[in-house]
């Protein structure tokens, strides 16, 4: 019997994007395990290391604005298989690199990649699913988008001990292969309303602002906020976004559409994405830092501990899109996720040198499941009330915020780690930082709760649309 096109392509869409995302994802933390080992090869200082990090980072944040107009220009095909590939090839590049320049210049390239095929995806998504169905989409989407940050540590461990470093790239290959022969067989061409001619100005001033920002959070966390190159950074990125608002908001084709932000829920969904991500993108780096340099685990040990995160997200998620979303609405799930949230962060916080690890696990479980309620109910209200020909522009500010969450949620966690450390001869490691990471636990629960002024702003009538029963 022969499938309907558009039937088959609401299974197609969702299971190329969720491979692509499951594979972006997961190589944002299955490289941070390989950085100590690369640095070695390399003859790389401690200092420089994370730039393999901050590099891929930077060219992600860079590059999302681009991601709506190339998605309408190119068709959602094309950009999505395109951009898969070039992260592929990327991947490729960085696993043959055989020096630390050749490795940052080509996670450079593989940020390009990255932030083109996640807000394309996505978009794609929300064009296939109509708003009443997006919440039962989500909740599979979150199994593997939870489970890839938390197999990262535990991948990463296993390739960097037993075959080498190099195979936490090679294994991007495989997956991204497989995600473009499958899509160039079964995706369907898909032309949007041109979108006009590239916002070049809009480009500059919003990659450039956009990357210096994230550069000056990610290095001032490191080499000092005080830095020259840290200051300077920083405010010719506010600058650069300040001129981008008053510039986009004249344009007639703005690369970046702030006039999305006149909705009132996309507006509030996209700020409590971000602030989630502050919260668990920095309580995941801050858990796994604290199981490897103050409770001595190996990097295996640290994200087989953090892993309950991810069972929690992926059963929290099951239960918010098929029980709860519908019959209570966004605003009472995301309140009640970001309590779970600060009270699971309030608990880490008290964590010590010999606290239990299934205490942990436990936490670590709990955190899952408020993230999956404020994630998912966030997610599948945002574009309730945006219209299908908007989705690629909305879709790329959607991301931006959490990328800029992530960065930032790791930043302050580094922040308070370095300026709350201090030695203590009796223990067999080199430092105590409890301090540092109690204050970094509890950073976010304070932004958790404060974030929870927010979700009380969501009105469930705006989302009304994406709480309907599926047809």
């Amino acid at each position: 019997m022969h499938m309907p096109q558009n039937a088959n392509q609401r299974i197609t869409v969702p299971v190329v994007y969720i491979m692509a995302m499951f594979m972006a994802v997961m190589d944002t933390t299955i490289v941070n395990v390989a950085l100590p080992t690369i640095a070695h090869e390399f003859h790389t200082r401690p200092g420089e290391i994370g730039l393999v990090s901050s590099a891929y980072l930077i060219s992600l944040t860079i590059f999302i604005p681009v991601s709506g107009w190339l998605g309408d220009r190119l068709g959602g095909k094309l950009a999505l298989l395109g951009s898969i590939a070039v992260f592929t090839i990327a991947s490729a590049l960085c696993g043959l690199s055989t020096d630390f320049t050749m490795l940052v210049i080509f996670r450079i390239m593989q940020g390009i990649g990255g932030a083109i095929m996640t807000p394309v995806g996505l978009s794609m998504l929300f064009r296939v699913y109509p708003p009443a169905e997006r919440v039962r989409i989500a909740g599979i989407i979150a199994i593997f988008t939870a489970i890839a940050p938390a197999l990262g540590p535990i991948l990463g461990g296993l390739f960097t001990t037993y075959l080498s470093w190099r195979m936490v790239f090679f294994v991007n290959v495989f997956i991204g292969t497989l995600i473009c022969l499958y899509g160039a067989l079964q995706l369907t061409k898909h032309t949007q309303r041109h979108p006009g001619k590239f916002d070049w100005q809009g480009f500059c001033l919003s990659g450039l602002g956009l990357g210096m920002t994230m550069y000056a959070i990610s290095e001032g966390s490191l080499i000092g906020w005080a830095h020259p190159v840290v200051l300077c950074t920083l405010i010719i990125g506010i600058l650069l976004l300040i001129g981008m608002v008053i510039t986009e908001s004249k344009s007639p084709y703005p690369l970046v559409n702030l006039h999305l932000l006149r909705n009132r829920l996309f507006t509030l969904c996209t700020s409590l994405y971000g602030l989630g991500s502050i919260s668990y993108l920095g309580a995941l780096y801050l858990a796994a830092l604290f199981l490897q340099d103050v409770q001595g685990k190996s990097a295996l040990q640290a994200g087989l501990t953090t892993f309950p995160s991810a069972i929690g997200v992926v059963l929290g998620g099951q239960l918010v899109a098929r029980k709860l979303y519908r019959r209570f609405g966004p605003r009472r799930i995301v309140v009640v996720g970001l309590l779970v949230i600060a009270l699971t962060l309030i608990c880490m916080s008290r964590v010590t040198l010999y606290t239990n690890l299934w205490y942990i696990r436990l936490v670590m479980f709990g955190l899952g499941l408020g993230v999956a309620a404020v994630f998912i109910s966030s997610q599948t209200a945002s574009m309730a009330t945006i219209d299908k020909i908007r989705t690629g522009q909305a879709s790329s500010i959607f991301n931006s915020s959490k990328q800029l969450g992530s960065a930032i949620g790791v930043a302050i966690s580094t922040i308070l780690l370095s300026s709350l450390t201090y030695p203590n001869g009796t223990n067999t490691h080199n430092t105590v930082q409890l301090p540092g990471y109690h204050a970094g636990f509890l950073a976010g629960a304070l932004t958790a709760a404060l974030s929870l002024v927010v979700a009380l702003m969501i009105r469930d009538d705006d989302a009304r649309q994406s709480m309907a029963k599926a047809k």
